[in-house]
């Protein structure tokens, strides 16, 4: 017998689900969907307008939504509303016909109170102070929640990578390196890939710090290819930990994953390794999406014939099956499992009450607006959180450095042996801490990340 949804939470919510996995899947009446938006309007500022707030405004949303959870020093709470550093930097390089152009670049520290400072690094024309601060923030609870030794961090340079030729990107990499060194290290700040960056920008950021370190230090940096002490399974991990937590979270709920169907949003590399490890797991995978559309089979894809993104980019709308559909419409189907895996906020109050899905999990950071985290919760909708879900691209980067200060190479096996072991330890906690409060998923994972970097900062004090 399936458990009830109305036992699994939220409890004092209002039970619109038939009380088992399988929801009437009739979109919500107008009169549900009015009350929905008066309980957003009630809000304050931050809450009515989240679907367009900053990446730091909605950081200090969620950190004071947690601290209201848990008996904490409010002063340390102050203390994680602001970043420890901001550095801004100008970088200048020389293009390759000769004429010289500046740009700015950025590196947020949040705390480092548990370990090293650890976060992406990012190419983009919108990155800004601000949306590095915001996202150090999201990194110091995401490796508080899965209990690995490292506070937050995030930067980026301002820059279309698309308009860098090679020789540009290396260049400016190599300036900035230069540029942040005395923030930067194997024991206080290791950045890693985001958007815009690569493996090879990686090295060539290591490369730049050892010339002036007269050592190779391969640990300044994670995500490096391997042939320079990077770790098997890195680029796989963010994927496979969404894949992990997704089969946990069904299991939850005591759904059979054989039974299961699963949309997902976006094929690079989160979305592909999560559908094909899925596939490979039993779940029926119905639907998947590049940033031409999506396509869909209610009787299941076959994902390893799909090209990803690295692949193959934009391949996935030239696939023979049944129907193509829009990425609006992907997030509408009626399935088991949603997995948004591409971009932040694309479950907005716009859609939520349209979403058909029993189970959100979130691949991709910041898929869902707060405003629609507002309606999932009158919905009684379950949204697994980003900072637990897609928190093996960091775990795997804590396996990465570990290797490297340890001059040891561990096997692919051995890597993905102690990902889903960190994964599952870290589903536990929060699934408990869900269980124990009457909070929702997001919820329940904050306070755990929460409660970690609180102790840490009553063990060490305020000094001077």
């Amino acid at each position: 017998m399936l458990r009830l949804w109305n036992d699994r939470r939220h409890r004092g919510q209002p039970d619109h689900l038939s009380g088992v996995w399988r929801r009437d899947t009739e979109s919500p009446d107008t009169d549900r969907v009015m009350a929905s938006e008066s309980v957003t309007a009630d809000r304050d500022d931050s809450e009515a307008g989240a679907d367009t707030e900053s990446a730091v405004e909605t950081a200090r949303r969620q950190l004071h939504r947690a601290a209201a959870h848990l008996d904490i020093d409010p002063a340390i709470v102050e203390r994680l509303k602001h970043p420890t550093k901001v550095q801004e930097v100008t970088v200048p390089i020389e293009r390759d016909d000769g004429s010289v152009e500046v740009f700015t670049g950025y590196r947020a520290q949040h705390d480092s109170v548990r370990g090293p400072h650890k976060g992406g690094l990012r190419y983009h024309p919108e990155v800004t102070r601000d949306e590095c601060v915001g996202l150090g923030m999201w990194m110091t609870w995401k490796c508080a929640v899965m209990d690995i030794p490292f506070g937050g961090a995030k930067g980026g340079i301002a820059v279309d990578p698309k308009r860098l030729s090679a020789s540009e990107k290396e260049r400016l990499t190599r300036r900035f390196a230069e540029e942040i060194r005395d923030s930067i290290g194997p024991n206080r700040d290791i950045p890693a890939p985001d958007m815009g960056t690569d493996p090879q920008t990686m090295a060539w950021l290591m490369d730049a710090y050892s010339m002036q370190e007269g050592e190779t230090v391969p640990g300044v940096v994670t995500g490096k290819p391997p042939a320079v002490g990077g770790s098997h399974g890195r680029d796989e991990a963010p994927g496979r930990s969404v894949a992990i937590v997704t089969r946990a979270a069904v299991e939850y709920y005591e759904k059979d994953l054989s039974a299961t169907t699963v949309a997902i949003q976006g094929y690079g590399s989160v979305g592909a390794n999560a559908a094909r490890l899925l596939d490979d797991w039993g779940a029926t995978i119905v639907a998947v999406s590049d940033v031409n559309g999506a396509i869909y089979d209610p009787d299941g894809l076959d994902t390893h014939s799909i090209p990803s993104h690295d692949e193959e980019p934009e391949a996935v709308t030239r696939q023979s099956v049944p129907h193509t559909i829009t990425n609006d419409e992907l997030l509408e189907l009626d399935v088991d499992v949603l997995v948004p895996a591409a971009l932040g906020n694309v479950l907005t109050a716009e859609n939520a009450a349209d979403v058909r899905a029993d189970l959100v999990v979130e691949g991709a950071n910041g898929p869902t607006t707060s405003a629609a985290d507002e309606i999932f919760a009158d919905r009684s909708l379950p949204v697994i959180p980003d900072i637990l879900a897609n928190a093996g691209g960091v775990t795997v980067s804590y396996f990465e450095w570990l290797q490297d200060i340890n001059r040891r190479s561990w096997s692919r096996e051995r890597v993905n042996d102690e990902l889903e072991s960190e994964m599952l330890a870290a589903w536990r906690d929060v699934r408990d801490a869900f269980d124990e409060r009457d909070v929702r998923w997001r919820d329940a994972a904050y306070t755990v990340a929460l409660e970690r970097i609180a102790a840490a900062h009553e063990a060490r004090g305020l000094w001077p």
